[in-house]
């Protein structure tokens, strides 16, 4: 029981373990918790999208903080994953630098809406959309491009 104790870094013996758990409890329930999510539509309206990979997704717009976008993702409409899309503020700024104005929150939500789709597009399992999305640079003259800003 002794060596039990040593294993969680804790005094020998059953104390330790015990402390151990405590920590963790305290830290789960008092720990830093996120940001709440601003911009979340009043009534959620699930929209379809076919990627090129021959997956059909469902997905909904749960809100933003700051530069990352969440969306609720499904490809079978029984497990519902959130994806974050994260906006890389170097590249916004960039981007609005270099065109002399700022880009409106509407332009930003549809930033991260269009590389969701890459995302839906590019990636070829299902598993895959569980990962963040990042948009840099590159993406964000790609779809800024494609979008006509």
């Amino acid at each position: 029981m002794r060596l039990a104790g040593i294993l969680v870094n804790g005094p020998a013996g059953r104390d330790g373990l015990v402390r151990t758990i405590k920590k963790r409890v305290l830290r789960k329930l008092f720990g830093r918790k996120p940001e709440p999510l601003t911009g979340t539509p009043a009534i959620r309206r699930m929209k379809t999208y076919s990627a090129q990979t021959g997956y059909v997704y469902q997905y909904f717009y749960e809100g933003h903080r700051g530069p990352e976008y969440v969306f609720s993702v499904s490809s079978d409409r029984k497990q519902w994953n959130h994806v974050s899309v994260m906006q890389n503020d170097a590249a916004i700024r960039e981007w609005e630098h270099e065109h002399g104005r700022e880009l409106s929150s509407t332009e930003r939500y549809a930033i991260a809406k269009m590389a969701l789709f890459a995302a839906f597009d590019e990636r070829s399992t299902t598993a895959l959309m569980k990962d963040a999305i990042q948009v840099g640079p590159a993406e964000v003259a790609s779809i800024t491009g494609t979008l006509e800003l």
